[in-house]
């Protein structure tokens, strides 16, 4: 049988890092993970192709060629996803439809053929073996949870890697904690479920194998959950790793506790980590109690982020606005917080209610969910409808976005994050793409850009004080050239 497996496209959002990327001349910020992973699920007689639509064109002749087609995704890939099917339809190929995107909301894909949801290694089995006595059902759902241990290796194979600006792997799934407005918990439960440290490292050696020596990204939403499996295990196995190999950096999403165990952070920090995206939500301790965010309660969040950057690990913040407790001065304390922190990649979205979370069925009992989920929540859009009312919410989260991406306001954050951040002790080597990106950087920043005086400004600054983070500073400039590239197409 021939399979074809089809990632639909990004829109341009924060995440998608589509002006970052050109810079270095890449398609992709990330390859499709559970695509590659479902495809290992398959049986190996069968063939197997990907089309990623963020790196390539889908043609008729690909969709042709298929007996079937598998399509996987999140939310923000909705509008692409649909064009997919509709394409597959009208070619009469059937649709297997699987994922986070199908798996809230089935019920809005009527025409996929076979929705497998929840989590592949369970319910694709029972799909495969139906299929093959000619009995496939429409649905298929799983009852638990999966053994992450029991995952295949992802067919890294069937990857154009050149194509994309870092590769990604899975460690957990799970978080022990319960944020109101996340779907995490639903999506895969409370306990961290882990990979043997053997697993990751057969993944890590095959993705270097195949010649990566760029950023990998550990996806799963809280590398921390079990701290001591990871300081007894996994850590020293990353870190042995380390030792004959160049390259392939690090980094992972996190929660803001993980500033109260320095063992851990200098572990990380030896295993080759050199960022960690942290949830810090909100300023206001009220605010963190209405959606039971526990874990940034009763501390000085601002030490916290301080303590993360002196370790070496630079921090990636999410913020949100949009809660109902949140009033008039929520807006300039985000503001205030940010700046101080140092936080450089600030993504600050408007309060999003997603489907199967605890803020939806809440929101949903008021009569207050407005609209369907896009999954985009720092496209200046929100799905609710918000206590302080639409308008004020609006006008509050633009005044965060002009002030904080404003060029002045972006570069005294790099400063202040440099001032505290420790030098990597692992550095991803120079390659043709970096030497392209600075090179880039100097034509579109240094000297056409509206920001090139702070940028001159900031090469000389960390020249002169932090030379081992000019590179980092480079990055740093581009990212925020992407983000006011963003704000000026969604949200100014």
């Amino acid at each position: 049988m021939n399979i074809l497996l089809i990632y639909p496209e990004f829109p341009d959002t924060f995440w998608s890092f589509t002006y970052a990327l050109s810079f270095i001349g890449k398609k992709a910020a990330f390859p499709p993970l559970g695509l590659i992973t479902v495809a290992a699920l398959l049986p190996e007689k069968w063939a197997k192709r990907l089309v990623d639509t963020n790196v390539e064109r889908l043609k008729e002749k690909d969709i042709l060629w298929a007996d079937m087609v598998f399509v996987g995704g999140m939310a923000i890939q909705r509008k692409s996803a649909e064009e997919i099917i509709d394409r597959c339809k009208a070619l009469n190929v059937p649709v297997v439809g699987g994922g986070p995107l199908f798996t809230s909301e089935p019920d809005e894909f009527k025409s996929v053929d076979h929705l497998v949801l929840d989590e592949a290694e369970l319910t694709f089995p029972r799909f495969l073996s139906d299929l093959n006595k000619g009995l496939a059902k429409k649905i298929y759902r799983a009852s638990g949870f999966c053994e992450p241990s029991d995952t295949p290796i992802p067919l890294w194979e069937l990857l154009k890697m050149k194509r994309y600006a870092s590769m990604s792997l899975q460690f957990s799934r799970g978080c022990p904690f319960n944020c109101d407005f996340c779907n995490v918990t639903a999506l895969f439960g409370h306990k961290p479920r882990l990979k043997t440290p053997e697993q990751i490292i057969l993944e890590l050696d095959r993705i270097y194998a195949a010649g990566w020596r760029g950023s990998i990204f550990f996806v799963d939403d809280n590398f921390i959950g079990n701290k001591r499996y990871l300081k007894t295990h996994l850590l020293p196995a990353l870190i042995e790793w380390h030792k004959d190999k160049k390259g392939c950096v690090f980094f992972t999403e996190s929660s803001i506790n993980l500033a109260d165990d320095p063992e851990l952070l200098d572990m990380m920090v030896a295993a080759g980590f050199d960022s960690v995206f942290i949830g810090i939500e909100s300023p206001d301790e009220v605010c963190l109690t209405e959606c039971h965010k526990t874990q940034n309660k009763n501390r000085d969040l601002l030490e916290s982020v301080g303590i993360i950057h002196r370790s070496g690990l630079q921090v990636m913040g999410g913020f949100i606005v949009g809660f109902d407790s949140d009033g008039p001065s929520i807006f300039q304390q985000q503001i205030d917080f940010i700046q101080k922190s140092g936080i450089v990649t600030a993504m600050v979205g408007m309060l999003q209610a997603i489907p199967g979370t605890r803020l939806f069925d809440r929101l949903q009992k008021e009569s207050r969910v407005a609209e369907f989920f896009s999954g985009d929540n720092v496209n200046g859009t929100t799905n609710i409808i918000p206590q302080m009312g639409m308008e004020k919410l609006s006008d509050g989260y633009q005044s965060i976005m002009k002030q904080i991406y404003q060029p002045k306001n972006y570069y005294r954050r790099v400063r202040i994050l440099f001032r505290d951040l420790k030098a990597p002790e692992i550095i991803a080597p120079l390659d043709i793409h970096r030497l392209l990106s600075f090179f880039k950087a100097t034509i579109r920043l240094g000297i056409l850009g509206k920001e090139r005086f702070h940028y001159w400004y900031l090469i000389l600054w960390t020249v002169t004080r932090k030379p081992r983070l000019v590179s980092t500073a480079v990055t740093l400039s581009i990212y925020g050239y992407h983000y006011r590239r963003i704000c000026e197409r969604y949200i100014y």
